[in-house]
């Protein structure tokens, strides 16, 4: 089965920045390239939330939470997926991971619970 490989996450003071990555699995890129990817985060006791989705041709949609503070990105040639994080808070503790699916970023945003991963999620840490 194809699974997500998340990386970059870290321990950082507020205000600071981590750029986080993604990629498939026996070169599974290729089987999403009419998905939109993205991430979401979990935290322990709260809801999942995506945060970020793009798709092939580089539509993005950001959630509140975190719109003008990220930056997600997509590397169809490296088969990689970014996201750019910047002046963090404490409440974006959480492990992130990236996901995929069949629907435009907007929509992709509102899947919240429903989103599932394949991946082990990097776990990012945010002090005040």
């Amino acid at each position: 089965q194809v699974q997500f490989l998340e990386s970059g996450g870290g321990s950082v003071q507020a205000g600071g920045s981590l750029r986080l990555s993604c990629g498939v699995s026996d070169n599974g890129w290729s089987s999403y390239q009419r998905y939109s990817l993205g991430w979401f985060r979990q935290a322990p006791g709260m809801e999942r939330e995506v945060v970020a989705a793009i798709d092939y041709d580089g539509s993005t949609a950001y959630a509140d939470s975190m719109k003008g503070r990220v930056t997600i990105s997509r590397d169809n040639a490296q088969e990689r997926l970014y996201l750019q994080m910047d002046n963090l808070k404490p409440e974006d503790t959480a492990t992130y991971y990236c996901a995929a699916a069949p629907a435009p970023p907007p929509t992709f945003l509102r899947l919240g619970s429903r989103i599932q991963g394949r991946g082990q999620g990097t776990r990012v840490t945010v002090s005040p």
